[in-house]
């Protein structure tokens, strides 16, 4: 067979002993009842089969359970029995719930406090890690330790550090006066909260850190030398270059962080089970206390509950995204 050594937008190939073909990569048109047609390339059809794999998967695995556990939301299922379709009654329940209502405050505070800490901690953390000093690189990768360590680990050492008897808090705060008695981080409502929110702001902030580090690499450096020329401060040069420099990339991690710390469990669960007195109860955890009472339908219209704020807040920030194009 003639091999090909040429083509055109025209469709047409010189093989090697130089007689024309039809080039492998040319349009073809795909034609209606009409008699007109768009162009399409050759071996698409082959595309379609190539992709249909992948297609079908994320089909089985995200669409189908997410699609069944919409509709078992509206159903009285429970583990035995398969239940009948009761319409919002698992929601307007839901709503009335003065547990669920706590659940959600709860999450409200506990998912915005970590934001804000994380972005702080990011930006300040990830401005020092971009100055050259030395030791730099060094510093970088025990930033990234808490990141790297299992959540399952992170959180069984932390509640040991909170530990009332002898926790290393209530050991340090005894031994330097600074408190007379100990003090129950995770027994406590008023501080039980505020504790998880540290574990998961120490275990978390890595990861906004490496990524604003990457992100800051990317403004020019012309930039910070014209605002230098101009007399700007270094906050100044903070604020009206770098900030507005990585923007895409904050509101990229902001997007994926809420939706992590929104839906994690470990966090809570590991450190004080939604307790004491469902001061730290979240959403996730309130959904699997349901489901160990057997309520399939109600455990599922818990666990959805949050989705209508989640595709607003998702909407918001691609909106935003592309005003920054």
């Amino acid at each position: 067979m003639p091999s090909t050594t040429g083509s055109s937008q025209s469709g047409v190939a010189v093989d090697a002993r130089g007689r024309l073909g039809r080039s492998p990569w040319s349009l073809r048109s795909a034609r209606g009842p009409g008699g007109r047609g768009r162009p399409l390339p050759d071996g698409s059809i082959l595309g379609y089969f190539t992709v249909a794999p992948a297609v079908a998967i994320l089909a089985l695995l995200v669409v189908y359970p997410f699609l069944f556990s919409i509709w078992i939301s509206f159903t009285s299922r429970t583990v035995a029995d398969p239940g009948h379709f009761i319409g919002f009654r698992n929601y307007l329940e839901l709503l009335g719930d003065p547990d669920f209502r706590t659940a959600l405050r709860n999450s409200v505070v506990y998912v915005g406090a970590v934001q804000a800490i994380k972005l702080v901690l990011g930006l300040g953390i990830a401005s020092l890690l971009s100055q050259q000093f030395r030791g730099r690189n060094l510093w970088r990768g025990l930033v990234l330790l808490p990141w790297a360590m299992p959540g399952f680990v992170a959180y069984v050492l932390w509640k040991l550090l909170y530990d009332e008897q002898g926790g290393a808090f209530n050991t340090l705060l005894l031994a330097t006066g600074l408190s007379d008695s100990r003090i129950g981080f995770l027994s406590d409502p008023s501080l039980a909260l505020p504790s998880v929110i540290l574990a998961t702001v120490w275990q978390g902030f890595p990861f906004w850190v490496i990524m604003f580090v990457a992100a800051m690499h990317s403004v020019p450096t012309e930039l910070y030398e014209a605002a230098h020329l101009d007399g700007a401060n270094a906050w100044q040069r903070f604020r009206n270059v770098t900030v507005p420099g990585i923007r895409t990339t904050i509101l990229v991690v902001l997007t994926l962080s809420t939706i992590w710390t929104t839906n994690a469990f470990q966090a809570v669960w590991l450190t004080t089970q939604g307790g004491p007195s469902n001061a730290t109860t979240i959403v996730p955890v309130y959904a699997y206390l349901g489901l160990q009472n057997l309520q399939i339908g109600r455990a599922a219209a818990d666990s959805l509950s949050l989705v209508p704020i989640f595709v607003v807040f998702v909407w918001f920030v691609s909106r935003k995204l592309r005003e920054t194009r």
